[in-house]
């Protein structure tokens, strides 16, 4: 084979690449064998005809787009490599010339891996809003939270408050209709929680048990019902009950029913202490190699982005955040149903940052490459060893949907960031 390629853009060129004489009769051999059992003809039993006798009937030629079809896929791979590039999207292929007794010649119109033009990434020096130090209000501030958890709700005679829960029947209307999804009984809503319209909790706020109040609210201009959008809305209200939480007193016994594993408070202390000094070290690291790892993509050049890497890892950023919730048992559509948005609007989303993503990805792949990483049969048997951990499956079928030249990639990939972030430099 003699492929080339001729760049005509940025990220964009021809691939022209032939198929030579012995590819092609093998092609031309699995297109007979295909087509032949769906021809009738006279003096032979239904595709049993000859070779010979398809070729007189038909022409040879008439075997040629399905024999095509059958090899593109690898005579296209092979040009590829030979041109070494890296195409980034699916080509748009013409054929050139597919003369009997010649070898077939084409072309590809391909958008290939932007070049990257590494800056410095070693010892950069980064600045991070980030603590690994625990200080006593930490601790307290965790300590209030376990205690909240455990507070009891309680029925109280006094005006609700912020903070305080109310049971109520509620019922809304606009212009004196009732809309949909605008009734509710024995609801409990925490005021100042948010939950409700800006507005509907403030007014509840000193109302009692056996009060009855007209809460006038206006719907957000962005409300997720267009019909109610921007529009003002009466709820006829009933306040049923009103309570407060109970926070039960922070001493030795709580401290045991916040966690069975301590017997005293001071240990129930020490044992938050030890787990926010690990949670803080770890954001700290985090943040010192997200800071790192940006500097080193300023540092680095990449002239233009292809459109095609952006749409692909926005889908591939959709695909995989549906899956998680999937996995969690909620379809797509209930998704949608309950966030009360659509495909688009994830799509939006996923859209705002994906630039960056991209030209980060590039940026630590070509460190991985300019460092020539090896990577070891361990490494490789490590990680997919995390791999079946982390997704809770067998080894074996680990293997067999990750390709070698993925993992090592993915490795070389952990060892950039590593160097990146271990030489980084922190002010």
């Amino acid at each position: 084979m003699t492929a080339s390629f001729e760049k005509t853009g940025v990220n964009n060129g021809t691939l022209s690449f032939s198929i030579d004489q012995e590819t092609i009769k093998k092609g031309l051999d699995k297109a007979f064998n295909k087509v032949k059992g769906n021809i009738s003809v006279p003096g032979f039993r239904k595709g049993k005809i000859s070779r010979e006798m398809f070729n007189r009937m038909y022409g040879e030629e008439a075997l040629y787009e399905e024999a095509l079809n059958a090899v593109l896929p690898e005579a296209y791979d092979a040009a590829v490599k030979e041109a070494a590039i890296e195409p980034v999207s699916q080509p748009k292929i013409d054929v050139k010339k597919l003369d009997k007794g010649s070898d077939w010649e084409l072309t590809a119109d391909v958008v290939v891996k932007p070049e990257v033009k590494l800056g410095d990434y070693k010892g950069l020096e980064v600045s991070v809003d980030a603590s690994k130090e625990v200080s006593e209000e930490d601790v307290d501030a965790r300590l209030k939270a376990a205690q909240n958890n455990l507070a009891e709700l309680v029925v109280k005679e006094d005006a609700a408050e912020n903070g305080d829960t109310v049971v109520i029947d509620f019922n809304g209307s606009v212009d004196g209709v009732e809309f949909e999804g605008g009734k509710a009984t024995n609801h409990s809503l925490e005021l100042g929680s948010g939950q409700f319209i800006p507005g509907f909790e403030e007014q509840l706020v000193g109302t009692k048990a056996g009060d009855e109040v007209e809460v006038k609210v206006t719907f957000p201009e962005d409300y997720q019902a267009a019909d109610l959008a921007g529009k003002d809305a009466v709820f006829a209200t009933t306040i049923h009950e009103v309570k407060t939480k109970e926070v039960p007193e922070l001493d030795d016994e709580l401290a045991k029913d916040i966690d069975e594993e301590v017997e005293t408070l001071d240990e129930l202390k020490e044992k938050f202490r030890k787990e926010l000094t690990d949670q803080k070290a770890e954001a700290f690291d985090d943040a010192v190699e997200t800071a790192a790892i940006d500097a080193a993509v300023a540092a680095a050049t990449i002239e233009e982005v292809p459109e095609e890497m952006i749409h692909e890892e926005v889908h591939r950023s959709m695909n995989e955040f549906l899956g998680g919730m999937q996995q969690q048992g909620i379809s797509p559509e209930m998704y949608f149903q309950i966030t009360g948005t659509t495909e688009d609007d994830l799509h939006k989303q996923y859209e705002e940052n994906a630039g960056k993503r991209v030209r980060t990805n590039l940026v630590v792949e070509a460190i991985a490459a300019a460092e020539n990483f090896d990577t070891t049969d361990e490494e490789v048997k490590s990680e997919i060893e995390d791999l079946a951990g982390q997704y809770n499956m067998p080894v074996e079928q680990v293997e067999q949907l990750l390709p070698i030249d993925m993992l090592k990639h993915d490795i070389a990939v952990k060892k950039a960031v590593d160097l990146i972030t271990s030489t980084a430099v922190v002010k």
